[in-house]
């Protein structure tokens, strides 16, 4: 059982990447793109929320291929940090309350990629810039 979940530990941080990418990109089609419409659609580009969707819809895709991915995992995680400290932070101590859990999520998410990696299905293990 054991060396089964070892043998599928690398795919399974694979599906994790690719998921979180997805996510995350969501996040920069609503405020970029507008699709799907939320009350962050429309921002303006050159606003916090505007770069955020940049970063969130660029960022997002490079993870979906797992190109760049440490060093895009590195900047999302960065985002998700400063988003948490300056959005939710403020408003109480508690994540539960203050409706950060889902950035501080996506940030530790997004550290741990940075250490671990792309896994095997990426454009980084094709090009070279991951061995398992």
């Amino acid at each position: 059982m054991i060396s089964t979940l070892n043998r599928l530990a690398p795919h399974v941080l694979s599906l994790l990447r690719l998921m979180s990418g997805l996510l995350v990109m969501q996040h920069g089609t609503s405020k970029i793109l507008g699709f799907p419409t939320t009350q962050m659609s429309g921002v303006s580009l050159v606003s916090m929320p505007g770069i955020a969707g940049i970063i969130e819809l660029v960022g997002g895709a490079l993870l979906v291929i797992g190109l760049f991915t440490r060093e895009t995992a590195f900047i999302l995680s960065g985002m998700t940090a400063v988003a948490y400290f300056l959005v939710h932070a403020p408003k109480d101590f508690f994540p539960i309350v203050n409706g950060g859990e889902l950035a501080a999520l996506y940030c530790f998410v997004f550290f741990y990629l940075v250490f671990a990696g792309p896994g095997p299905w990426s454009v980084d293990k094709v090009r070279g810039a991951y061995k398992a």
